[in-house]
């Protein structure tokens, strides 16, 4: 698919999954250009406008993507003339911590970063045994409306840059880095991030564009350097974006949100369903997965007297049959106010049983932060404080 500006992104979608006008859903530029947003090509531009030799575009990225320094100021290998040029011109990223909030055992962190529009988007990091995890936002809000997520009921305001979905990451890759994990009471076994996943606020394909300028700097060893097999992408099922996905360049892992196993049912939970319905989206799946020969994920969230029944769990496991997938159980996360529940604990084993039973790998997601709202669009409701400068981290 060919890269346009951020500014040439898809749109919202109504009611019934149609696509609304690009206009609709154009991004805020920053108030100050930020240099995560520049391309190589570009850097060296600026940098060449400023009579500086072509070996600092690739020095200053290794600071920022290697280093994290957030503030200009931070670089100071940069000699000092070309730090106050820089600096009276760009930012480096293009957020601010505005809040943030720890669960009781350590293992997560939920920050609320303030964009340069005041707009606030939700990033999650997540501390297991053998990964660290950061769950990432594409949008500001999100169109797809799915009946129990706090981010849908609230609308989309805008999609993000790439430079913005970018910044995520570096700020709580630096937290990492620098060791103030601890100082904050996380629980974490190393300094380096290991996965990063596509399923904070928005619909990443709603936002195809963006995502897809983030993902070499996120995976490429001249920025970030995860590797693209460390980081997937969720969807709720845009059928298109699937198709359009197998046929990029990086191979990053795709995760498919079904919630329910038959479009009268997902059609109630996600409204996309009623634009996209089961058998096109499987049929996107089973092409992706015959050209990329990747496994894909199937998410569920498990919703109390819903689509939580054991008869749908034994349906959700013949409708996949055949693919080369797992079966991801989510635990719901309360929206203080909502009308849906956590399914029990016992009748979530039994789906999970019930599932396997097809023959298909099905595991059920550790709960995470329920007590400190890390349901995604959760934070973002909460308190609003004052936002630290750019570069700075949480005290």
């Amino acid at each position: 698919m060919t890269r346009g500006t951020d500014a040439d992104r898809p749109g919202a979608t109504d009611a019934r999954g149609q696509v609304r006008p690009a206009a609709r859903a154009a991004a805020s530029p920053p108030r100050r250009p930020s240099l995560v947003e520049l391309s190589a090509e570009a850097l060296t531009a600026v940098l060449s406008r400023l009579g500086e030799p072509a070996y600092r575009g690739p020095q200053i990225e290794q600071l920022i993507y290697r280093q994290f320094a957030g503030r200009v100021a931070d670089m100071s290998n940069l000699p000092a003339a070309l730090r106050a040029r820089l600096a009276a011109q760009y930012d480096v990223w293009p957020l601010t911590l505005q809040t943030y909030a720890v669960s009781r055992n350590g293992d997560t962190l939920k920050a609320l970063f303030r964009l340069a529009d005041g707009v606030c988007v939700e990033a999650v990091l997540m501390l297991y045994d053998q990964r660290q995890t950061l769950c990432i936002s594409s949008q500001a809000g999100c169109a797809m409306a799915c009946a129990f997520c706090a981010t849908g009921q609230d609308g989309l305001t805008r999609n993000l840059t790439s430079g913005e979905i970018v910044s995520q990451v570096l700020y709580l890759a630096q937290l990492l880095a620098q060791r103030d994990a601890r100082a904050l009471g996380l629980q974490a076994r190393s300094d380096r991030v290991s996965n990063v996943v596509f399923m904070g606020m928005g619909e990443p394909f709603h936002n195809y564009d963006a995502v897809w300028r983030a993902i070499p700097r996120l995976a490429s060893d001249r920025y970030f350097g995860l590797g693209a097999r460390r980081i997937t992408i969720s969807t709720v099922g845009l059928a298109p974006q699937i198709a359009a996905m197998a046929q990029e360049p990086w191979p990053v892992r795709l995760a498919v949100s079904l919630h329910a196993p038959n479009d009268a049912l997902r059609a109630q939970l996600v409204p996309p369903a009623r634009r996209w319905p089961l058998r096109e989206v499987l049929r996107a799946v089973r092409a992706y997965t015959r050209r990329t020969h990747r496994r894909v994920s199937f998410e569920y969230v498990m919703l109390d007297g819903i689509n939580d029944h054991p008869q749908l769990g034994s349906d959700l496991g013949r409708l996949v049959q055949g693919l080369p997938c797992h079966v991801n159980l989510i635990p719901f996360n309360p929206i203080p106010g909502g009308r849906y529940r956590p399914s029990p604990d016992g009748r979530l084993r039994e789906f999970a049983r019930r599932v396997g039973a097809a023959g298909i790998p099905v595991t059920i997601r550790v709960k995470r932060g329920v007590e400190m709202d890390a349901g995604c669009g959760q934070l973002k409701r909460r308190a609003v404080i004052r936002a630290p400068r750019p570069g700075t981290r949480p005290r």
